[in-house]
């Protein structure tokens, strides 16, 4: 049986499980970009995500005395949020790994959809921690790893979301556009789309900070990334599956790569003007859509909003990387003189009306002539920015941009 059979199977077994989401045309986005932008709503899904599928799909698949034993997953967030519900809805014993770092509101929601049926255990820093110690345990206990992305029944289970799109009504479907975690979704969604709309022309887009597919196909074969920016959390991966990898490279037309910056202006957007709460890697089909303007106009395009589980405590810092992405937030370290009167200088000569001080560090040092100021700023439009660097200079204000020192930036915000 090949992977698009598979994927039909799935979708008979998921038909009671699963909620058959909507494909929205999208009025605002579509006036935006002069096309017919469509939203294939999975954050919509009763985990809030379309993980519930390959997970279930997986689990109901294992044989009875695998269910017997239980099953076994690593997860900081939806796939752990699906496998619980899985396991609620089978009846079987799920022990689930997160790192000790997990929101605790994440935590709960594991624990709402599991019930007394899985267990939840806390350990390590990082997803890595967590993974490694839920195979060891596995392997040790003979018991059945329930893998995020790289397994063929999660796979196929995905990939139903590529049938149920296909099923509406809409005629000749010019481009694709699906986010790229470990790649079990774009693996089985593609699948089916070459199988079903081969003109369609499949895009896979991934956070800037974490390009696991695109080096992977770059280099022939799945790569250990040595650092990644785990901001898109659900869509942040170090190594692709092998599974995913081999179907990815013959059915993935093009890869975009979304600065996480652009994906927390893209959260923000939807939910002002769409009422529409989506996590950041929801946001990334969406995202996408600036980088191919010119190339959907006149088209028909769908983007597959992934999922909504967004954590409210990183609003402040989606609201930061937004701002820095659309240059309407900076960082300085000032060397101010240590005399009255010096900051009223600076307020008056270097900055105009609409610049407003976010961030003010300073501490006096009474045997230096200057000492070091770090100043936050927010601007009314980007090239503000340029006005103020050249004031300072003129006004011999010494000074570092932070914005463009990552490391720094991080150690004194």
């Amino acid at each position: 049986m090949d992977l698009f059979e598979k994927i039909e199977r799935a979708k008979i077994n998921l038909t009671e499980v699963v909620l058959k989401t909507p494909l929205q045309l999208n009025t605002n986005l579509s006036e935006k970009y002069q096309a017919a932008i469509y939203l294939k709503r999975e954050d919509l899904q009763k985990v809030r995500s379309y993980k519930i599928r390959g997970a279930y799909n997986k689990i109901s698949h294992l044989n009875a005395a695998q269910k017997t034993k239980g099953i076994v997953c690593a997860s900081a967030g939806n796939h752990a949020q699906g496998v619980a519900y899985s396991c609620q809805l089978l009846q079987i014993q799920g022990k689930i790994y997160m790192p000790k770092t997990t929101p605790k509101q994440k935590i709960k929601q594991v624990q709402l959809f599991g019930k007394s049926f899985v267990e939840i255990v806390l350990t390590g820093d990082t997803f890595d921690d967590a993974f490694y110690a839920a195979k060891l345990f596995s392997n040790e206990n003979q018991l059945e790893f329930i893998h995020p992305f790289d397994d063929v029944e999660v796979i196929a289970g995905q990939g139903t979301v590529g049938l149920e799109i296909l099923s509406e009504k809409v005629s000749k479907i010019d481009f694709l556009l699906l986010p790229i975690g470990g790649g079990g979704l774009a693996a089985g969604v593609s699948t089916v789309f070459k199988k079903l709309s081969p003109k369609t022309k499949i895009i896979g887009v991934e956070p800037e900070g974490a390009p696991s597919m695109q080096q992977a196909i770059y280099l022939e074969q799945p790569v250990l990334l040595d650092k990644i920016d785990r901001f898109v959390d659900g869509a942040a991966v170090k190594k692709v599956g092998k599974q995913t990898y081999e179907v990815c490279k013959d059915t993935l037309d093009k890869i975009i790569l979304v600065p996480e910056g652009k994906v927390c202006t893209t959260i923000l957007q939807l939910y002002n003007e769409e009422a529409m709460v989506v996590e950041p890697a929801g946001a990334l089909s969406i995202a996408a859509l600036d980088f191919i303007a010119d190339e959907i106009k006149g088209k028909k395009v769908v983007c597959i909003v992934s999922g909504s589980n967004n954590d409210i405590e990183r609003t402040e810092e989606i609201k930061e990387r937004s701002l820095m992405y659309e240059g309407l937030k900076h960082y300085f370290m000032i060397q101010f003189p240590q005399r009255p009167g010096a900051l009223r200088e600076f307020v008056n000569e270097v900055l105009s009306e609409s610049d407003d001080i976010t961030y003010f560090q300073f501490i006096k040092k009474n045997n230096r002539d200057v000492g070091p100021v770090v100043v936050g700023l927010e601007v009314k439009n980007e090239n503000d920015v340029q006005s103020i660097k050249l004031k300072m200079n003129e006004k011999g204000f010494q000074f570092e941009y932070l914005n463009e020192n990552d490391p720094l930036l991080a150690l004194l915000i």
